[in-house]
């Protein structure tokens, strides 16, 4: 006996052409769930490092070491800022001279005018600059018999901080208080009536 003829495309799986793979693919849910926010909170992990400005003291002095190459004699000497001062053949001026407070980390640093006196009597500049008294040979003076670095500053100016005026604030008046009555003027006094003399009676 023959098997009964199959009708079309019963019982026989659906083929994908050759190098084709189908992908079963699951329908979207109807509604979605919103998307959540990101976490932008700090985490125990994360380090919140925050900088705080440096805080510079002027002074009135600067302090520097001198060392003449020939002899290896150092000498310690000071200037007042806008002050200029020689040692040996170099003219050394100090415009400004800064210092850290006790609380941070030491940092003195300076800027310098440094001239050089020739034999014929002219004067060249051979530095300006900053100068730090932690690391003298970041910006040394170059010359061939004399070197200048700074150490320190001295005379620290005070600093003031203004401060804005107070005025002073008008009292607030209460809620239950009555306008002020305007005074009036005392009324006057009327003259009396002249009185009529009184008439005796003459005896009879």
């Amino acid at each position: 006996m023959t098997a009964p003829p199959l009708a079309p495309n019963q019982g026989i799986a659906p083929q994908s052409p050759p190098g084709v793979q189908r992908a079963h693919v699951t329908p979207p849910p109807a509604n979605p769930p919103p998307p959540q926010p990101a976490d932008t909170s700090a985490q125990p992990d994360d380090t919140v490092i925050t900088e705080m400005p440096s805080q510079k003291i002027a002074n009135a002095r600067a302090v520097f070491s001198g060392l003449d190459k020939i002899t290896g004699r150092i000498i310690s000497f000071d200037a007042a800022i806008g002050e200029t001062v020689q040692f040996g053949a170099l003219q050394v001026t100090a415009r400004v001279c800064y210092t850290r407070p006790p609380t941070e980390a030491t940092n003195t640093d300076a800027f310098i005018e440094v001239d050089e006196v020739t034999l014929q009597g002219e004067i060249k500049r051979i530095f300006d600059g900053w100068m730090f008294a932690s690391s003298p040979g970041l910006h040394a003076v170059e010359h061939p018999i004399y070197d200048v670095w700074l150490t320190d500053c001295a005379s620290p100016l005070p600093t003031r901080i203004a401060e804005p005026a107070l005025q002073p604030k008008p009292a607030a008046a209460p809620a239950n208080a009555r306008p002020p009555r305007p005074r009036q003027a005392p009324p006057r006094q009327q003259p009396a009536p002249p009185v009529a003399p009184a008439v005796q009676a003459e005896p009879h």
